[in-house]
């Protein structure tokens, strides 16, 4: 399989749902070159002569899971599908403000991960300064307008997975395979949506 990249903003339900299927699937030994690629949902609501939520300090809690996740990714890369879980799950299973600093130390420091040195990397500016460019590369490059959104090569393609593997790790290799085969083989079909879902 070719390397790909899918993008994450851990507020949005879609995008748990595809990355559980990324973690689940990879802990189950799938071999898959994966990046994981950060994508701020809030930029998407600035005004065109807005400033930038990663210039604005009053977006700085917008930014400060998504920070993290990418600071974690890069310094502490055996935690960090644990605390990609985590930073999901506590938004979307428990309800909590993502926002609050305190509340992501903690999770970081249940998972092995020193929250209070991650925050102030977040608070310097080096984890934002890395979600700015790997947001403007994905809209400049493959015009991303949302997550989660897998890009191959040249090819990006917005998805929406409904379920979520629950421990299945057949299922997370089959959902995340098919939808990289069908980028690759079917490259015309631009849009593939069901009219209703059977539950």
């Amino acid at each position: 399989m070719k390397p790909f990249s899918v993008t994450w903003d851990y507020r949005c339900p879609f995008a748990r749902n595809v990355h559980e299927h990324l973690l689940a699937g990879m802990a189950d030994g799938a071999d898959w070159d994966v990046t994981f690629l950060p994508f701020t949902l809030s930029q998407g609501h600035v005004p065109e002569d807005g400033t930038p939520v990663w210039d604005d300090p009053a977006k700085f809690e917008d930014l400060v899971a998504l920070a993290a996740g990418v600071a974690v990714r890069d310094q502490y890369p055996e935690q960090f599908s644990a605390v990609h879980h985590a930073l999901f799950a506590a938004r979307h299973d428990e309800g909590l403000d993502i926002r609050d600093p305190a509340l992501i130390a903690r999770i970081l420091d249940a998972h092995g991960v020193p929250g209070d040195k991650v925050l102030a990397e977040v608070e310097a500016g080096g984890p934002i300064d890395e979600i700015k460019r790997a947001h403007q590369l994905a809209v400049s490059e493959w015009s991303v307008f949302g997550v989660p959104t897998f890009i191959v090569g040249r090819r990006a393609v917005f998805v929406r997975l409904m379920s979520r593997p629950e421990g299945d790790a057949a299922l997370a290799r089959r959902s995340i395979e098919g939808i990289i085969e069908l980028m690759e083989e079917q490259p015309d079909l631009n849009e593939f949506k069901y009219t209703t879902l059977e539950r």
